[in-house]
């Protein structure tokens, strides 16, 4: 069975350098707040170009810190795409804010921005846009809304460490300005808004090896605040100012991530290539929609294509018993989960490509034989 992610030949091709890192932790035996945490902290804003990162101890945690040290909570109404795993939307609720979910783009399943300003109320405080699958949103457009409404971009980075906003976006007709394309142009994701969230679950394209997760800004005074909250509100050890949230990144995870980091432009452009191939070889058939190409700031987390026609449950039937391992994110959006059915909202394009999405196995260690495998059962099994 070809899995839709074989963590193991990344793990050998690191581990030398993961051994000594563990043995480094080991020997100190400092395993809580390490001397290997800010460093790895002060390695990822080197990383990305930002003033500050804080190891907290999952994405969501990462999402929800952010939140709350940049003031968002009890009565706001936070804006963000519908079609994301849960984690969005619950960091949302669990600092205090509303979510209000707008459609997506169905060429990148990014929050769509031109449904983003009818959205806005005099409650509303942030946009949260999610780089889903490793492809940045159309951040210029966004922070451009932001901006004349005064509000603030909190980005979820979970999927998209390493990416890069091109200015390529979905369906791109120039809609932003000269000025904020100018300005988001280059920028690593989570770098543009107040501040970013990061994910280290260990399927993520910078992961570690349990959870852990990271907030960055160059805002002086949100940093301070999240780096109190990851600690029990506390700046000083006992002086407890406000509730927080007992989420430190372990040392043993930050010691293992910053050997990782070393590898994470490598293994990137590893996925860019597989991602490449996989459009070369599958392009032209009608039933199923690709991608789209050019964007070189696209990691890949998932490589997802649509099955525009047939029955997809039959479809991923037929591939697995062919050995093809794939995945559905994601099967339901959020605004129809449980929690949010009294919404009664319709989101049309989310709603339709739930019904065609899937996830062929990609990663940095997808071998070309494997690859023609998943090809070649994907072209059988049309």
């Amino acid at each position: 069975m070809i899995p839709v992610l074989d963590l193991q030949p990344e793990i050998a091709h690191m581990r030398g350098d993961l051994d000594a890192a563990f043995n480094r932790v080991m020997s100190h035996g400092r395993f809580i707040m390490g001397p290997e945490v800010r460093e790895f902290e002060k390695k990822v804003a080197g990383y990305l170009g930002v003033k500050h990162a804080i190891g907290v101890n999952s994405g969501t945690d990462a999402l929800l810190i952010a939140l709350r040290a940049a003031g968002v909570g009890k009565g706001d109404e936070v804006i963000t795409t519908s079609f994301t795993f849960f984690a969005t939307a619950e960091s949302i609720e669990m600092a205090g804010a509303t979510p209000v979910f707008v459609d997506i783009e169905p060429v990148d399943y990014n929050m769509d921005p031109g449904l983003v300003e009818a959205a806005i109320t005099p409650r509303t405080r942030a946009i949260v846009p999610v780089h889903l699958f490793g492809k940045p949103a159309a951040m210029a457009r966004i922070m451009e809304i932001a901006d004349r409404h005064g509000l603030l971009v909190i980005d979820d980075c979970a999927q998209s460490f390493g990416a890069v906003y091109r200015a390529s976006c979905a369906g791109c007709e120039r809609g932003c300005s000269d000025r904020w394309r100018s300005i988001c142009d280059g920028k690593q994701t989570g770098t543009t808004g107040i501040a970013g969230a990061f994910s280290f679950f260990p399927s993520k394209n910078l992961g570690g090896f349990g959870d852990g997760g990271m907030i960055t800004t160059n805002d002086d005074r949100l940093a301070e605040t999240a780096a109190m909250l990851r600690v029990h509100g506390a700046r000083k050890k006992y002086h407890n100012e406000v509730l927080g949230y007992n989420s430190r990144l372990d040392t043993l995870q930050a010691a293992l991530l910053q050997v990782k980091l070393d590898y994470i432009d490598e293994f990137n452009e590893r996925r860019r290539k597989a991602a490449h191939r996989y459009i070369d070889a599958l392009s032209g058939l009608d039933a199923i929609k690709l991608p789209v190409l050019p964007d070189d700031g696209h990691v890949y987390h998932q490589f997802t294509i649509q099955l525009m026609e047939g029955d997809r449950d039959r479809f991923v039937d037929r591939l697995q018993k062919n050995g093809i391992q794939t995945m559905v994110y994601y099967p339901v959006p959020c605004h129809q989960l449980p929690l949010y059915l009294g919404l009664s909202l319709t989101l049309p394009q989310s709603e339709a490509v739930k019904n065609r999405i899937l996830s062929l196995p990609i990663g940095p260690f997808l071998s070309e034989s494997d690859q023609d495998k998943v090809i070649g059962a994907i072209r059988k099994c049309l």
